[in-house]
C-alpha cells in the first residue's frame, strides 16, 4: 500500500448553526472516518467547501485534523486554486504544518492551456517537498488536464498521483498506461471506481465513503483478490446512493444527509444553500435502503 492508501475521503467541513466552522465536529468526524473504512483524509477540498474558506480557516483545520489522527491517518491538504502564487502560498503553510500531501486542483475559471496547466503543476510541486497528487475535475473548472500532460508531469519528483474525475475511460487508461508503475491514479467519481481499477487505477477519493466506507472497501478488496462478480454487486448496490449524493451540487446532498442520521456538520455556507423539498424526499428514500457504516453516536 502507498503512503496514501486506496480508500480517501474528501471530508466534508462542519459548520456551526451562525456558519462558523465547528473544530470540535471536524476532529470527531475526522475520527469516524478512519473507523468506517478511510485510510486518508483529504481537508478543504471540493467536498470541504474551499472556495468558501479562509486560508486560515483551511490552515486551522489542517492542523486540528492532524493533530486529532495523530499518525492513525494521513491528511492531505486542499491547497490548489487558480493562482499559481496563492497556491504556492498555502502549500508551504500546509507543509509547515506537518500535513502528509496536498491536492491541487486544475485551475478553474480562467482556463489555462495544457502548457500553463504543466507550469502551474511543476511550480507548486518544486515549491514544496510534499507529494503532491492533481485532482482533474472538468465538470468543475471547464478545463479538462490532458493524458499527455498528467505523462509529462509525472516525471516532476513529487508529483505522485492525480484525481481523475473526468469520466473519460480513455483518457484514464492513457494516463495509466503511460505513468510510471508507482504513480497513483484515482477516482474522483464514486461511481467510477470499479471501472477504473479494471483498468490498473489505484484507488478512490470518496463523497459517499463518508456513509458507505467499509463497503467501498469490501469492493475493493474484491476486486483485488480477483472476486470480480462480488465485487461489482456491491457496486451496483451503491449506485442509488451514488446518484442521490449528486442530485445537485455536492456537498448539499451529503451535509443533508449525514444531519437526517444524527451526525452533525451544519449548514453549507452560500452560495451553496439546503435541497429543496423534492431533492430531499428522494435523498431520505434512498437513505432508507442503504446500511450505514459511519458510527453515528
Amino acid at each position: 500500500m502507498s503512503r496514501f492508501g486506496r480508500l480517501l475521503t474528501a471530508m466534508v467541513t462542519p459548520f456551526d448553526q451562525e456558519g462558523e466552522v465547528d473544530y470540535a465536529q471536524a476532529r470527531k468526524l475526522a475520527r469516524a472516518l478512519i473507523k468506517s473504512g478511510s485510510d486518508r483524509l483529504v481537508v478543504s477540498g471540493t467536498t470541504g467547501e474551499s472556495p468558501t474558506l479562509t486560508v486560515e480557516e483551511k490552515l486551522r483545520l489542517f492542523a486540528e485534523i492532524k493533530d486529532e489522527l495523530k499518525g492513525q491517518g494521513a491528511v492531505i491538504a486542499g491547497t490548489g486554486n487558480y493562482s499559481t502564487k496563492e497556491s504556492i502560498e498555502l502549500t508551504r503553510e500546509a507543509e509547515k504544518l506537518g500535513v502528509d500531501g496536498c491536492l491541487l486542483v486544475v485551475p478553474y475559471y480562467n482556463r489555462p492551456t495544457q502548457e500553463g496547466m504543466f507550469r502551474h503543476f511543476r511550480a507548486i510541486a518544486e515549491s514544496c517537498h510534499l507529494p503532491c497528487i492533481m485532482y482533474n475535475v472538468p465538470s468543475r473548472t471547464s478545463s479538462n488536464l490532458a493524458a499527455e500532460t498528467v505523462i509529462r508531469l509525472s516525471a516532476v519528483d513529487n508529483i505522485v498521483g492525480v484525481k481523475e474525475a473526468s469520466a473519460n475511460f480513455r483518457q484514464i487508461s492513457d494516463i495509466v498506461q503511460g505513468v510510471p508503475s508507482d504513480f497513483l491514479v484515482y477516482s474522483g467519481n464514486d461511481g467510477d471506481t470499479l471501472h477504473l481499477m479494471a483498468l490498473g487505477g489505484y484507488g478512490v477519493v470518496g463523497v459517499i465513503t463518508h456513509l458507505v466506507g467499509l463497503q467501498t472497501k469490501d469492493m475493493m478488496n474484491k476486486l483485488l483478490a480477483g472476486k470480480v462478480d462480488e465485487a461489482a454487486a456491491i457496486h451496483r448496490n451503491l449506485l442509488p446512493l451514488v446518484d442521490a449524493m449528486f442530485l445537485v451540487a455536492n456537498p448539499i446532498p451529503l451535509k443533508f444527509a449525514m444531519n437526517h442520521l444524527g451526525f452533525r456538520v451544519g449548514p453549507t455556507r452560500l452560495p451553496l444553500c439546503e435541497p429543496d423539498e423534492k431533492t430531499a424526499n428522494r435523498i431520505l428514500e434512498t437513505l432508507n435502503r442503504v446500511k450505514i457504516d459511519l458510527p453515528i453516536n
